[in-house]
């Protein structure tokens, strides 16, 4: 279901990470209507996590530009054989499924 965007929204998920159950709970910290919001873990499996989606127009369209802070639990060898290439993966298919959704609206036009 989509989700009403908005500053003190809490958003709990249920996913699986290497066919591990993890509840993951998000907080909206920030959010500025058609240019940016922050998501930030308040319970999960990351040790910090804070997720800044950020829009802006550009010439054909618009921009979409994520930064994550972030840190593991098990430190710098969990984050380099496990987590670096999970979180590449996410953004990698977050990526080619925006592509496509902005793509199909293109060809309706």
């Amino acid at each position: 279901m989509p989700i009403d965007i908005q500053k003190g929204k809490l958003i709990d998920y249920r996913l699986r990470l290497r066919f591990v159950p993890i509840r993951w709970r998000t907080l909206i910290s920030d959010w500025t209507p058609n240019r940016q919001f922050v998501d930030e873990q308040l319970k999960g499996p990351y040790r910090l996590w804070r997720h800044s989606h950020q829009f802006e127009e550009c010439e054909g369209g618009t921009l979409v530009r994520d930064t994550v802070q972030y840190r593991v639990l098990g430190g710098k060898m969990i984050e380099r054989l496990f987590v670096r290439r999970d979180l590449r993966r996410i953004f990698e298919y977050r990526y080619n499924q925006l592509a496509a959704i902005f793509a199909a609206g293109e060809a309706q036009s």
